[in-house]
């Protein structure tokens, strides 16, 4: 059986990756836009965020526009790689629970 990668598969983490890398490879997204597209709390995104980044799937930059501080998040090479591993993985998984056969796709 294929295996899953332990930190992407956790639900929340796999949405935000999933949202980092349907961006362009050089596109990132505002901390804000991501908490509001989630649809969680600071401290719970941020706490996802560090383990992604802890693991070097994402690269996280923090700015200021004038006095505000900003971050942005984007998937790394890694990450993206390691994303689309476990997509793999999952579509084999279900080809394998529905009798069809998706390592060739």
């Amino acid at each position: 059986m294929p295996e899953l990668d332990p930190i992407i598969h956790q639900p929340v983490r796999l949405q935000i990756m999933a949202a980092l890398t349907a961006l362009p490879e050089d596109a990132q997204l505002n901390f804000v836009t991501l908490r509001e597209m989630l649809k969680l709390t600071d401290g719970n995104l941020s706490v996802h965020l560090r383990k992604l980044e802890d693991a070097g799937y994402i690269r996280i930059d923090k700015t200021f526009e004038g006095r505000k501080p900003r971050t942005f998040i984007a998937a790394t090479p890694a990450g993206r790689a390691a994303f689309d591993a476990h997509v793999r993985a999952l579509k084999q998984i279900l080809g394998q629970s529905d009798g069809t056969d998706t390592t060739t796709r």
